[in-house]
């Protein structure tokens, strides 16, 4: 067999390539131990102290990871994808099953366990950015639509599966038994990233005509960097010795002189400001209102949850939508509409079926606009894009839930609602309105 036929051979499919299920069955673990600790956190600051004292608690992490996060990206650059993503698992495995040790001694104030908050978001920090940048370095391109599809089905896995086992251990233990059953799952996912062998960055690929030289003078369309340059950033650290901030701002310029990768982070960042409140402050306000209570909330959620999740498989069946672009920019506006409707619905069926749509179209939009992250951008400044698209829903947003709860109790849900609809429908009108992005196709 020659080897222009080896060549043109068809990659293997994601969902049986033993790299991504790797990769996968590891996130999954961390995705359901992070549910797992976040439900002991609560646990144990509800136990320790009052309801506020609590909500400050679990409010912690946020401040570091929207602080860090940006420098996360730099971090998963220069050290690689995977040796982050190791060493963020290793640090959570031992702070859990550090918290657990103390648990079951002593009785520890809410300082030791706001201190463990701030901690974990931080390590958070490096973490996200670095799972993000992981997927092109263990799929073929045309492959990375379908993993995005399987992640998103692992992260609804490990939502489903944390709250019932974070429950249990509390249940049988307390919360120094959910702390070491968070612990034991971060484990479990360090043999399976020890195990993933990463593709190398390329040195002296062709590249697109949004790429840069060392220098920050664009690369025509065809060439190759000259003999002895190489891309910023690889598993190896080539970069390691440079300033931080440099890098960073390298990487913004990437972004800023990239024709789809910069709308995309403006759609992405106004999407998630507009949905993060009202569908995490709001849901509870408007059961609370409606008198649905807590069994609302949990129906309300998990039929969110069902939406998102058949939004996944549909992009891991398929593989790829046509017309990417507009089709996220469409399901946004779409999205935005379902999102005010819900705050009038008049019964509880009839607000379940709303989320659902809700999660349906903006499982759609939210894989499509990461797929195409994946897929756009360079391998070497994959780190601090996704560092930059996951700002809005893990580090901005977060820090606006009071904000949301004050202009409920001020104005009520449906004007808290209308708002952020109104918000998601500028993300979507404006990837429609911005020719690049409205034609960006995922590759085939």
């Amino acid at each position: 067999m020659s080897a222009a036929v080896l060549a043109a051979a068809p990659p293997r499919p994601a969902h049986r390539d033993p790299q991504v299920l790797r990769w996968l069955g590891a996130y999954t673990a961390s995705t359901v131990g992070d549910s797992v600790y976040y439900l002991a956190l609560s646990w144990a600051a509800v136990s320790s102290g009052s309801p506020a004292q609590a909500g400050l608690v679990m409010a912690a992490s946020a401040v570091p990871r929207a602080l860090l996060l940006l420098f996360g990206g730099v971090i998963a650059d220069r050290l690689g994808p995977r040796r982050v993503v190791l060493a963020s698992d290793t640090a959570r495995c031992l702070m859990t099953l550090g918290l657990a040790a103390v648990l079951l001694a002593t009785s520890p104030g809410l300082w030791l366990l706001a201190a463990a908050a701030l901690v974990f978001g931080a390590v958070d920090a490096v973490f996200l950015p670095a799972v993000g940048a992981l997927p092109p370095r263990i799929a073929a391109r045309d492959q990375l639509a379908r993993v995005q599809g399987l992640r998103g089905l692992a992260y609804r896995m490990g939502s489903v599966l944390g709250a019932p086992l974070g429950g249990l251990a509390v249940a049988t233990g307390g919360p120094a038994s959910a702390f070491g059953a968070a612990g034991a799952l971060f484990a479990l996912s360090l043999p399976l990233l020890c195990a993933l062998r990463l593709r190398p960055l390329p040195t002296e690929e062709k590249l697109p005509t949004e790429e840069k030289l060392p220098t920050g003078e664009k690369l025509p369309a065809g060439e190759k960097l000259p003999a002895g340059e190489k891309l910023p950033a690889g598993e190896k650290g080539e970069k390691a010795d440079g300033p931080v901030l440099r890098d960073l701002a390298d990487g913004l310029r990437h972004l800023r002189g990239h024709r789809v990768l910069g709308p995309l982070m403006i759609t992405i960042l106004l999407a998630d400001l507009g949905f993060v409140g009202p569908l995490n402050v709001g849901l509870a306000l408007l059961a609370e209102q409606r008198g649905w209570g807590a069994p609302g909330i949990g129906w309300l959620l998990a039929g969110f949850g069902a939406g998102a999740g058949a939004a996944s498989l549909l992009l891991a069946v398929r593989g790829r939508l046509p017309r990417a672009g507009t089709t996220l920019g469409w399901t946004m506006v779409l999205g935005a509409a379902a999102v005010a409707a819900l705050a009038f619905a008049p019964r509880l069926p009839v607000a379940v079926a709303v989320a659902v749509a809700v999660g349906l179209l903006a499982g759609v939009s939210g894989a499509l606009c990461h797929a195409l992250v994946q897929t756009e951008c360079d391998p070497a400044y994959l780190g601090r894009v996704s560092a930059v698209s996951s700002l809005g829903s893990l580090g901005l947003a977060p820090l606006g839930m009071p904000l949301t709860g004050a202009a409920a109790g001020l104005w009520g849900t449906g004007p808290v609602f209308v708002a952020g609809a109104a918000v998601c429908a500028l993300s979507g009108a404006f990837a429609l309105t911005v020719p690049s992005l409205r034609r960006a196709e995922l590759p085939r």
